[in-house]
């Protein structure tokens, strides 16, 4: 199973990822059979990315201050790293670290 997905960058992260603020992909299933918030970041990491992953994850998730929405809804609501995505959802990756 695969899910067709909007993911979205700001806060600055669209710089580690090609200086691209959208992208959508086809993104694979993970061990569950269905396609999760975590599929989603693992296959930005591993397909989007192009420097520094360490600013984007810390082992199995985001770093602390991102922000992730999945339709417009913070992910900690709805089950953080085992929300469901579906066909046409959007995941928004939102850093709130910024220099000062």
């Amino acid at each position: 199973m695969a899910a067709r997905v909007k993911i979205e960058l700001s806060g600055g992260l669209e710089i580690i990822f090609g200086n691209a603020k959208e992208y959508t992909a086809q993104v694979p299933s993970g061990a569950s059979g269905k396609v999760t918030v975590l599929d989603v970041m693992l296959y930005a990491r591993d397909h989007l990315l192009t420097e520094r992953p360490e600013l984007f994850m810390k082992g199995n998730s985001v770093r602390p201050g991102i922000l992730v929405l999945v339709n417009d809804v913070d992910w900690e609501l709805t089950g953080e790293l085992q929300t469901e995505v579906a066909d046409g959802d959007s995941v928004v990756f939102i850093s709130t670290l910024h220099g000062g």
